[in-house]
Parts: structure tokens; C-alpha cells; sequence
């Protein structure tokens, strides 16, 4: 169970003063302790195009700006924090569910795109993985809100990790479900708020979202859609759906998010039994308690 901070802002430093040819060289280097992640791509991925694809911050940005912010996350102490938010999430869940394996943990931190609109205006300045067993990605860009919540952001993909690892919950990017994906961020940010308060709750998520019964209720038409390509309109939302070539389906940003958090707790209100204790149970075992509870049932195909 432990804990590797990347070195990130050495790096990102590295790739501000690289030259226009030796940027995406650079880029490379920040993101090879990362590479396990992709071992289901042959070869690997070009691991420069994949911290474009997370919102990392290009060659284009103003080195002051980044310089600044990498300079505010020191400030902050986010690796140090992130650092002991997972530490303390690890033995949370450790003790909740000792039969569920605890990854050991490599960790990137890094800058995402200032000038990118979707990442600063829609997801707000987020946007992080941590479905792979043993590795979490967090990208952001240092605004109050998102420093504020580095713990909670954290410990939200520290669920993912445990829930996906050796004795957890099979991803089958094939047969997975809209449910089980919804259930796991309803579980990742409830787990979150029971550790850091309503710091714990996504933040690009109005308020609005996570009330909407008519949220609730579309998002439960989807529970049943499997395959991944599908996922990003009933997670995340139209906005991200259009982002990824996906189609839209009449959803706000987050409502898979708000629509999850809603069916946790109403398992948890049922049976007693929480996100740490939970993350290993299927996402049908929780639907099949929380839609009836919530005058709800699984869609009818």
C-alpha cells in the first residue's frame, strides 16, 4: 500500500523550457511512470498524445502561466496533501473490505489547458482517471475551487482504483454497464464526502443536477446501455458526449455523477452499508435496492 508522487513539477518545468521540437519528448518523460496504465494498448500509446487527450496543457500556453501555477501548486502542498488524502483513504478502505486487494500507487498531478474551454468553463478545470489498478492521473488547473477540493478529488479516484483491483468489480469495456459506471461515481464521491465533507462532491456538478428528478429519472433509462463508447453522454453529459464524437441524450454536465450519488445513498439508507464497505459490491446488487426506493425500476428493453 503505497504511494508514489511523479515528480511533476520538475517536469512540467522540464517541458516549459523544452524547444517547440523537444516538447512532446518531454511530455513523454513526465508521463513514463504512467505507461502501465495503457499495457492493453500493444506497443503502448504515444504518452505525449495522451496528456493532450487529458487536458494537458500544450506547447502553446504561455510559459508564465504555467510557471505560475506550477509555482501555486507548490504553494499549496497538493502533492504532499494528495499524497496523505490517498494514504489515509487506502487504510479506510483496508479496513472496510479487507478481502479487496489495496494497489500499490503511482500517481501523476498535473496542469491542464488554461485556453481550453471545455476544461476551465464546463468541467472546471478537472478532469482525472483512476480505473486502472495502481495508477491515478489527475489533471487541473490551480483555481480555488479545485485546490480546495484536491482531497476529496483524490480520494474519489482512490475508490475507483480499489473498487477495479484484484478482488473488486471486473471492467469489461465490452459488456460494462451505464449502471455500474454511475454506481462507481455515485460511490466515489460519497466515500469522498465521508472522509472531507462536502468537499467530496464533484464540483463541475450544479446543484441543480443533483436534485433534478428528471435527472434521476433519464439517467435511469440508460442504466442498462453497455459498451463504453456510448458512456460519456449518460456520465457526463452532452457537452462531453459532443466533445468525443458521442451522441447526446438530453443531459446536463455530471448527470451520471448526481443520478449515482442519489442511488448510493439510498442503499446506504436501505442497508446500512457504506461507499468504503461497498466497493466491491456489483452495481446491480445497489440498483436492485436503491430504484425501488427511489420509486424507480431498471429499464425494459
Amino acid at each position: 500500500m503505497t504511494v508514489t508522487m511523479i515528480d511533476s513539477a520538475a517536469g512540467m518545468r522540464a517541458m516549459v523550457s523544452s524547444s517547440p521540437e523537444q516538447w512532446k519528448d518531454a511530455a513523454r518523460r513526465l508521463w513514463e511512470p504512467m505507461a502501465g496504465m495503457y499495457f492493453f494498448i500493444p506497443g503502448g500509446p504515444d504518452l505525449a498524445a495522451v496528456h493532450s487527450q487529458n487536458f494537458g496543457f500544450g506547447p502553446s500556453v504561455a510559459a508564465d502561466k504555467i510557471l505560475g501555477a506550477v509555482d501555486a501548486l507548490e504553494r499549496a502542498d497538493v502533492w504532499g496533501r494528495v499524497e496523505r488524502a490517498l494514504e489515509t483513504g487506502l487504510r479506510e478502505l483496508n479496513a472496510a473490505d479487507p478481502t479487496v486487494a489495496m494497489p500499490d500507487l503511482t500517481v501523476l498531478l498535473v496542469l491542464g489547458d488554461p485556453t481550453n474551454k471545455h476544461f476551465m468553463d464546463e468541467i472546471r478545470g478537472l478532469s482525472a482517471f483512476g480505473g486502472i489498478s495502481g495508477y491515478i492521473a489527475i489533471t487541473i488547473w490551480p483555481t480555488d475551487e479545485v485546490l480546495a477540493r484536491l482531497e476529496g478529488i483524490a480520494l474519489h479516484e482512490l475508490h475507483h482504483n480499489v473498487r477495479y483491483s484484484t478482488g473488486g468489480v471486473v471492467w469489461n469495456p465490452q459488456t460494462v454497464t451505464v449502471g455500474e459506471h454511475v454506481v462507481a461515481e455515485g460511490l466515489a464521491d460519497l466515500f469522498a464526502a465521508d472522509l472531507v465533507g462536502e468537499q467530496g462532491f464533484t464540483h463541475f456538478v450544479s446543484d441543480q443536477t443533483r436534485t433534478s428528478d428528471e435527472v434521476l429519472r433519464r439517467v435511469t433509462e440508460g442504466l442498462d446501455v453497455t459498451g463504453m463508447q456510448d458512456f460519456a453522454a449518460w456520465v457526463l453529459g452532452d457537452p462531453s458526449a459532443c466533445l468525443f464524437g458521442a451522441t447526446p441524450v438530453g443531459l446536463p454536465t455530471g448527470a451520471g455523477y448526481a443520478a449515482g450519488a442519489r442511488f448510493v445513498s439510498a442503499y446506504r439508507e436501505a442497508t446500512g452499508q457504506s461507499p468504503a464497505r461497498a466497493v466491491a459490491t456489483p452495481a446491480s446488487e445497489i440498483l436492485a435496492v436503491a430504484l425501488p426506493q427511489l420509486g424507480l425500476t431498471m429499464p425494459a428493453r
